[in-house]
């Protein structure tokens, strides 16, 4: 997998016990066009914490250009920020 880092735009929504549900997200690509990406499906949630930083990350899956892809989303517990971090 490709490591991209990258933070991007989420549409999301949390159930009423408080987990998070990814829909889909925006990023801006290496030629600068903007990229939309629906997330099929979430295949594993687990929890990390890197130099004290809590994040939650999404092993996820879905079809882009026809082709089945897995990626990864981090979201970043204290800033609420979500970022693209792996992408096949």
């Amino acid at each position: 997998m490709k490591i991209l880092a990258k933070y991007v735009d989420m549409i999301s929504w949390g159930d009423q016990n408080g987990n998070l549900h990814p829909i889909r997200f925006r990023y801006s690509a290496e030629d600068e066009r903007n990229v939309v990406i629906k997330v099929d499906k979430v295949m594993q949630i687990t929890k990390e914490n890197i130099a004290g930083n809590n994040m939650l990350v999404f092993r996820c899956q879905s079809i882009i250009c026809g082709i089945n892809k897995l990626f990864e989303l981090k979201y970043e517990i204290s800033n609420c920020k979500w970022i693209l971090f792996k992408i096949e």
